[in-house]
């Protein structure tokens, strides 16, 4: 047993006598049926501490010659598989951890070198009969040689394979020198019978193209039906929560959101600590601090922070994801940040509609500790004012929501700019910013039967809130605002939905420079 070659299964065992273990073995049976196919090179992608390390400790424990391992897949899904006794410890498996190669920028110019002569010292060891490989082998010689003696190929699971492009983000030598190393090892090699890659970016592109095209990936905005794998499901945390007596309504507040594939993931580091301590807060955002997230989001492209406020009030951003370079580095648009930060894991892609929101209080709050500094210009004071804006709705006092959008307004007049209606609508969106503790994101222009309402809130189910109906005017009269959600019947639309309804007309004056606003109380025979 080796350190890197068939290195036995302790890791994946500590993994299964924890207190909290959700059964992923199921992606062991993916695996098998991508082994020795034209699929058989994967990258999975996915934010940190989403339990990228647990499943490659699974897949080497179940592949590798170098254990008897079938006790820990006791009880498991994958038992029932047809493939599981086939692999079952048939085969030598090779894992490094790339972090462990980088501790230090001292050991950039040698980590390759590294990996190479730590891999063959353990192949020497393993496959004796294949003679003594010369001082200075490459890894690629060395397996093509026992190969080719031995017939005998090979399963790859790399950890962590992207740290070169988030530790040495600027030195792009150092990059290509690794990327040109990973495409030597595995192209048109075959001694390899499975490639299994884990990080958190996708391949890096040089211009519009993979450098590593051999493989597919299964990454945050594209999963590739493996979203089961990339955190735990609402029916598992449900599940968890009933075992260990956890209110499952407040973890799913704190943590769900994450829309991957069309399925709910919640984050299992957060999910197994809140679990565990029983207390609900934030703990995957703990593990680093808010500065990785302050850095991207204070790169203000084309309209990125106006974006931010807009999200913090619950309406989505529509990005394209595609010309994402997948580095830390390489930005020349707001979609590229917004997409790095759907990587990173703070926010989350809606791959139907293409548009990425905050997905959860957990993330909220790591996003309020950014944006809490002089170059928001006053967004937390703003931000603060919304509960008392809030209930002046509820009370129909239509000045103090006018004084309140005007204060809110001016404490953001260095981030938004009055210069269309779409600026009213953030600061709307701001204003309301306390009404997610009530109501489900706000829907933008919600279709009725003669045209759109421009901000609809519904009340959570068993919450006692009216729903509100918000239209916009600019440069024209909150009154008017009234009259059009009447005359257009916006109120009827949303019915069916809840009880109350307030009718809120908000307009803002570009001369005077004034809020004015209207609220009613709709009733069905109008």
């Amino acid at each position: 047993m080796g350190i890197y070659v068939n290195m036995g299964d302790a890791s994946f065992e500590m993994s299964r006598n924890s207190d909290i273990y959700v059964d992923k073995s199921m992606l062991i049976a993916q695996m098998n049926r991508a082994y020795r196919t034209e699929r058989r090179f994967l990258c999975v992608s996915r934010p940190r501490r989403f339990g990228k390390s647990m499943a490659a400790n699974m897949l080497a424990a179940y592949y590798s010659r170098g254990c008897d391992s079938g006790r820990l897949f006791s009880g498991l899904a994958i038992e029932g598989e047809e493939s599981f006794p086939v692999h079952l410890n048939r085969h030598n498996v090779i894992r490094w951890d790339v972090q462990r190669f980088l501790e230090s920028k001292s050991g950039y110019d040698r980590f390759i070198d590294d990996i190479e002569r730590m891999v063959i010292r353990d192949l020497k060891r393993e496959f004796p009969e294949c003679g003594d490989f010369p001082e200075g082998s490459r890894l690629k010689s060395v397996l093509d040689e026992i190969y080719g003696q031995t017939g005998q190929g090979f399963v790859f699971i790399i950890d962590e394979w992207d740290c070169v492009f988030r530790m040495a983000k600027e030195q792009k030598e150092v990059q290509k020198a690794y990327l040109d190393f990973l495409r030597g090892l595995f192209k048109g090699a075959e001694y390899v019978e499975l490639a299994y890659m884990t990080g958190i970016l996708p391949i890096k592109k040089y211009g519009e193209h993979s450098a590593l095209n051999i493989f597919d990936e299964y990454s945050m905005t594209d999963p590739k039906g493996l979203e089961e794998y990339f955190g735990f499901t609402e029916k598992e945390v449900l599940g968890q929560c009933e075992k260990q007596g956890v209110d499952y309504g407040e973890m799913e507040r704190w943590y769900d959101g994450y829309l991957i594939g069309g399925s709910h993931i919640y984050n299992p580091k957060s999910v197994a600590d809140a679990l565990t301590w029983k207390r609900f807060r934030s703990y995957w955002t703990g593990t680093e601090t808010y500065e990785a997230l302050k850095v991207y989001i204070e790169r203000d492209f084309d309209g990125l922070k106006e974006a931010v406020v807009e999200m913090l009030g619950g309406r989505p951003c529509r990005i394209r994801p595609e010309k994402f370079q997948n580095d830390m580095t390489t930005f020349g648009t707001k979609d590229d940040v917004l997409t790095l930060l759907v990587h990173l894991g703070y926010l989350s892609y809606d791959g139907e509609s293409g548009e990425v929101f905050i997905p959860n209080l957990e993330i909220t709050q790591e996003f309020l500790n950014v944006v809490d500094s002089p170059s928001w210009g006053g967004l937390t004071d703003a931000l603060n004012r919304s509960e008392e804006l809030l209930r002046s709705t509820w009370a129909l006092d239509g000045e103090a929501v006018a004084a309140g959008m005007s204060a809110i307004h001016g404490e953001t007049a260095s981030l938004l700019k009055y210069n269309n209606e779409n600026s009213l609508t953030c600061t709307v969106l701001m204003a309301y910013y306390s009404a997610k503790a009530y109501y489900m994101n706000p829907v933008m222009e919600l279709p009725s039967g003669k045209g759109y309402a421009d901000v609809v809130y519904l009340p959570k189910r068993d919450t006692a809130r009216p729903a509100l109906v918000v239209e916009l005017k600019w440069n024209k009269s909150a009154r008017g605002a009234i009259a059009q959600i009447k005359d257009r019947q916006y109120a009827s639309w949303i019915q069916g939905y809840t009880g109350d309804i307030l009718l809120v007309g908000i307009a803002y004056d570009k001369k005077s420079k004034e809020h004015a606003c209207a609220i009613e109380a709709w009733k069905k025979e109008e």
